[in-house]
């Protein structure tokens, strides 16, 4: 097992394959998808990651996959839908397909209706072991309804269950408040990471990004008591990954 709370300058195939099997509670990423940004020029094996992330999620553990699709030659490629696939074709189970809604626009087109959204799916070895639903769901309808089987009366409370397609606001100063951030090309919201993090994952855990970029996951487990691993093969990325979380 590598040591634990630290990012590595690696590719992350070669990072995982020195991890004990089923021995990550869950995983958060981003991957690089599509062409859409430039990562100082590194390429990935998707299918090799996918096999990885599977040997090494625990039983109940999850992966959540978070990804868009390019328009190339006036259509979209769908490789997230094959990616969702293929986890499916190798033992997880699609648990819920989740939708990152953004605030602004990254290109927009005159041709389409403007996209807004990237997939999040999330992927079970088995069935989850942790759900920690998050309930900030405001219900209106607030107070003592009709009675239940056991002849009492349900009440309702204040907040719900939230709904699978989150919110957030993107852009500066928005995703993070940190500058150095977005000296990456493409950084998710930290509130998205905490959010799955506390969803799928206890105090004690061990959170995985294989793309950890800027270092939004490892900066969010470790806000919430977690433990993390993380790898990044570009130096210039995990350089600034690795101050975001000493500061």
């Amino acid at each position: 097992m590598l040591e634990l709370n630290k990012i590595y300058n690696m590719d992350c195939v070669e990072g995982m394959k020195l991890i004990e099997s089923g021995s990550i509670d869950l995983t958060v990423t981003s991957p690089p998808y599509d062409k859409l940004k430039l990562y100082n020029g590194f390429i990935w094996n998707f299918e090799d990651t996918a096999n990885e992330l599977f040997r090494i999620t625990k039983d109940g553990g999850v992966v959540v996959w978070v990804v868009g699709d390019a328009t190339v030659n006036g259509s979209e490629t769908g490789t997230s839908f094959k990616q969702a696939l293929y986890f499916k074709d190798i033992g997880f189970n699609l648990h819920d397909t989740m939708i990152y809604m953004k605030s602004g626009v990254s290109y927009p087109e005159t041709n389409r209706y403007l996209q807004q959204f990237e997939y999040m799916f999330v992927f079970s070895k088995n069935k989850p072991i942790t759900t920690n639903i998050i309930k900030d769901r405001e219900n209106k309808y607030v107070g003592t309804i009709g009675g239940n089987h056991r002849g009492g009366l349900c009440t309702r409370s204040k907040f719900g269950s939230r709904f699978n397609v989150w919110y957030y606001a993107n852009g500066k100063y928005n995703t993070s408040k940190d500058n150095l951030a977005f000296k990456h090309p493409a950084i998710f919201p930290e509130k998205l990471a905490e959010d799955h993090i506390i969803s799928w994952s206890n105090e004690g855990d061990v959170v995985l990004d294989p793309f950890m970029g800027s270092g939004t996951t490892a900066k969010m487990a470790k806000a919430n008591r977690r433990n993390f691993i993380g790898f990044e093969i570009s130096k210039e990325y995990c350089d600034i990954a690795n101050i975001r979380i000493k500061e």
